[in-house]
Order: C-alpha cells, then sequence, then structure tokens
C-alpha cells in the first residue's frame, strides 16, 4: 500500500510539472481610454487562441483584427497601423482566395446589452511574433467584417484596441 501511495504521489508531482503554455492578458479599451474587457492570447502548439470579452459595443456583429503595432494611443486607434501581414502585398479576407493577412479574424457578436465574449484559434500566427519589438494589437471595428472587401472588409471605425506586448 505505501509503494502505491508514493507512486500515486510521483505521479501527481509530474502532472505538476507540465509547463503551462505562454499567455498574455491585455485591456481592451474604448476611444475614452475606458476598459471595455480583455483579450488572452495563449501559445498552442500550431497557433494562438485568444479569448475576448467586452462590453459596451453597439448590438450586432464587429470585425475583430490584428493589428501590426501595439499602439492604441490615439483615440481613433490608428496609431496600431493597418493589419498584421504574412507578405510584402497584403490581401483582406477570410474568404478571399488570394487572402494572406494573418491579422484576419472572424466577426464577433454582442448582444443587446452591448457584451460580447468568444474563443478563436489562428494557426496564421505565434505569440512571439505578435510580441515582437513593437508589439500588435486587437482592434474591434464598428461594424462587421465581410471578409472579402479590401483593404479591411468595411468593418468601419475602430471602436476598441488592446495592445499585445
Amino acid at each position: 500500500m505505501r509503494r502505491l501511495l508514493i507512486a500515486f504521489a510521483a505521479a501527481l508531482t509530474a502532472s505538476a510539472a507540465v509547463a503551462q503554455p505562454a499567455s498574455v492578458t491585455a485591456e481592451l479599451k474604448n476611444s475614452a481610454g475606458q476598459t471595455v474587457g480583455s483579450v488572452t492570447l495563449t501559445e498552442a502548439p500550431k497557433g494562438v487562441l485568444m479569448r475576448i470579452e467586452a462590453k459596451g459595443l453597439s448590438a450586432g456583429w464587429h470585425g475583430l483584427h490584428l493589428h501590426a503595432k501595439g499602439d492604441c494611443s490615439k483615440s481613433d486607434f490608428t496609431s496600431a497601423g493597418p493589419h498584421v501581414h504574412g507578405s510584402a502585398t497584403a490581401v483582406h479576407g477570410l474568404l478571399n482566395p488570394q487572402a494572406n493577412e494573418p491579422g484576419d479574424l472572424p466577426n464577433i457578436h454582442a448582444g443587446q446589452d452591448g457584451m460580447a465574449a468568444g474563443e478563436m484559434f489562428s494557426t496564421e500566427v505565434t505569440l512571439k511574433g505578435l510580441r515582437d519589438a513593437d508589439g500588435s494589437a486587437v482592434i474591434i471595428h464598428l461594424n462587421a467584417d465581410d471578409h472579402m472587401t479590401q483593404p479591411i472588409g468595411n468593418a468601419g471605425a475602430r471602436v476598441a484596441c488592446a495592445v499585445i506586448k
């Protein structure tokens, strides 16, 4: 019985020693600088898992993108730059056969209460890449992304931003 308990304790210790994946959580802010939610990015073996929670959005679908710079200092969030690009020639759209922007993500939906939550996975980025020298940003847009129209899928104004560093 004593050997069984020692083996069980060793198994528990070994499972507790398994390293947790790298993760970063950032505050999502509106144009007035108020915190309206959070974004958590977690490194996975073949990409990044993103969990987002937001409040204060208009009801309906909203475009969601990864932007090239970790800078949300301007109230219109243009300081975050363009989408994260996969090549020198950027083509937007999850439904576009020529698309190559790793910054393209599915839309999120806010209910009548302005709350939105979602979890998505991208095989196009890594946490290390998003946390490069100038970081990156997660942007929520006013309108839904049509996943085809250049350069941002008619997603409209940037209404919330989270700095990923």
